[in-house]
């Protein structure tokens, strides 16, 4: 063999090794990512949005709907009057608030939505026949809320997180800062005399470089993650396994999004090694999104009684345990590079002034904020270091990283925000964070104490002012209790008892009548057969018996 013929033969070995070594490099990586997602469907959202559009749509009849779980017919039979009687309650106590939200139904399409996914879908038809919801308020008073027909009810809606300081504080933030901005008005593109103080102590609140400002949540979040991508030249976020971030498609990839998950989005395991591990062998990923409400129920969705088919439901709070998770992210993420982002569009300022970042001991690389940092007003912040947040290129004018909104600092937003962030340092709002934490546990205490002595089977968990309803009966029929909350005078939101939100407005008298009112529906949903179960059944039997029914259908 001459030298040419060498050569060529070492070269060609060469580059089977380099190409032997790039595949075992992949097979590596891939292994190494299927290790980091969660077991469940949310970890596999492909799986998932197959497994949702398989699942056959079906009603159960007015003769099985009462004895699903096989109730003996004295029980059905009770359950049956019940069904009828609080039916009629709620009607007759609430006729112009029921028939507006019928009304308008037909035409919002949000509206249809939430009302067809309150209770698990095989008992939509026969309960619509029965029982239907208001959706109007006419008006907010502290913890009240009062319907079209003047009925008042305890509000646990919480406005998706809004309302923390109790509605009269946000009325007043809001007529305040209508004022400041009256002899401005809604003069858009520029900013009102209030945005520098607004980021100067939004600055100092999130202790980060620098503010931008956006009309949602979800559009915050967007530029975050846009900006990300920006400044580290990856396309790859990382997200967690059942965490909301908004509705569009990179970071709600899965059944709900008609798009097919994106490949630049890795779902993966909350709060396990194998996701550490990932981060630190991947060269291509931008940011990591977190949402701190995951704590309260870590890869799984929020919980919903749309869902609750048995008594499954778990919700389990370890906030030593999240921080020192968080602790690790942060150090993988500035190891390699990567934008942790918090996303505290939810909790915003409900766990502490300085929001999860103070509560959890982590300095985020962006933070984004809305829903109740407006004062009640719709608004989306972004808060991140400077090296993250800046949108242009000094030395290329064409490499932008280009975002705008037409209402973003609206005058009327920001003022009504400079009215809350001042109201965030007086004496009166630091007491109620000084003591939240001790306040609220004890509730969370008192609450399930009062639930086992009435032997009632449900008790509560959370974090802070976030709870949800857990059940410690396997029945069908556990998302029943919504109605008999309402019928007590409670509002929950369409989630159901999924989640309870509170706010400090809650003294110890209305919290009392709040546990009170639960102890009294509790009891007569008791009363009224829901809770009759029979012997030896459990979540598991009961999940066999729904998936049973859909794969007959299905078959069939």
């Amino acid at each position: 063999m001459d030298g040419f013929e060498t050569l060529v033969s070492v070269g060609t070995w060469g580059l089977a090794a380099l190409v032997g070594i790039s595949l075992m490099m992949k097979i590596t990586q891939r292994l190494q990512l299927s290790l980091a997602k969660h077991p469940s469907l949310g970890g596999h959202l492909r799986m998932a949005k197959r497994v949702a559009k398989w699942i056959p749509g079906y009603d159960y009849s007015s003769h099985q709907w009462f004895d699903v779980d096989g109730a003996p017919a004295s029980v059905a039979q009770q359950r049956r009057h019940a069904l009828h009687n609080l039916g009629a309650q709620l009607q007759s106590r609430s006729p112009q608030t029921l028939a507006q939200t019928d009304a308008t139904k037909p035409m919002v399409s949000d509206l249809q939505l939430i009302s067809q996914y309150r209770v698990p879908f095989q008992f939509r038809s026969v309960l619509a026949q029965h029982i239907t919801v208001g959706s109007f308020w006419r008006e907010s008073q502290g913890v009240w809320l009062t319907d079209l027909d003047g009925n008042q009810f305890i509000d646990v809606t919480g406005s998706y997180g809004v309302n923390l300081f109790g509605m009269d504080f946000y009325k007043s933030c809001i007529q305040e800062g209508a004022t400041m901005a009256a002899k401005l008005g809604p003069v858009l593109g520029a900013y009102h005399p209030c945005v520098l103080d607004n980021v100067q102590q939004l600055c100092a609140l999130s202790g980060q470089d620098e503010v931008s400002f956006h009309m949602s949540g979800t559009e915050a979040v967007m530029q975050a993650v846009r900006l990300a991508r920006y400044h580290s030249k990856k396309r790859k976020i990382v997200r967690f396994t059942g965490a909301y971030h908004g509705w569009w498609d990179d970071v709600q990839p899965g059944p709900g999004n008609p798009m097919p998950p994106s490949s630049d989005t890795l779902t993966l395991n909350e709060m396990h090694p194998n996701t550490l591990r990932v981060l630190r062998n991947r060269s291509d990923i931008a940011c990591v999104l977190v949402n701190p409400l995951q704590a309260m129920h870590v890869n799984k969705a929020a919980p919903t009684d749309s869902t609750l088919v048995d008594g499954g439901r778990q919700v389990h709070y370890d906030k030593a345990a999240y921080k020192a998770w968080l602790a690790q992210l942060r150090e993988v993420c500035t190891d390699k590079g990567i934008a942790l982002i918090l996303d505290e569009v939810f909790l915003g300022f409900r766990l502490a002034p300085g929001g999860a970042q103070e509560y959890f001991d982590v300095q985020a690389d962006m933070v984004t904020y809305g829903k109740t940092l407006g004062g009640g007003l719709p608004v989306g912040v972004v808060c991140g270091k400077a090296e993250w947040m800046k949108r242009f290129t000094s030395d290329k004018p064409g490499d932008i990283c280009f975002a705008r909104g037409t209402f973003n600092a609206h005058p009327y937003v920001m003022a009504t925000m400079n009215v809350f962030l001042h109201r965030l340092q007086t004496p009166a709002v630091k007491a109620h964070y000084a003591e939240a934490s001790a306040v609220w546990q004890a509730r969370q205490n008192s609450f399930n104490t009062a639930m086992q002595a009435a032997q009632l089977p449900v008790r509560v968990a959370g974090m802070e002012t976030v709870w949800s309803v857990l059940f410690e009966l396997p029945s069908r029929y556990n998302w029943m209790l919504q109605y008999y909350l309402r019928e007590q005078g409670v509002a929950l939101s369409w989630v159901g008892s999924g989640r309870m939100i509170f706010n400090f407005e809650f003294d110890d008298t209305t919290f009392q009548l709040f546990t009170n009112r639960f102890i009294k529906a509790a009891q007569r949903m008791k009363e009224d057969g829901w809770w009759w179960t029979p012997e030896h059944q459990n979540n598991r039997n009961i999940r066999r018996q729904v998936l049973k029914e859909m794969l007959r259908l299905r078959w069939a």
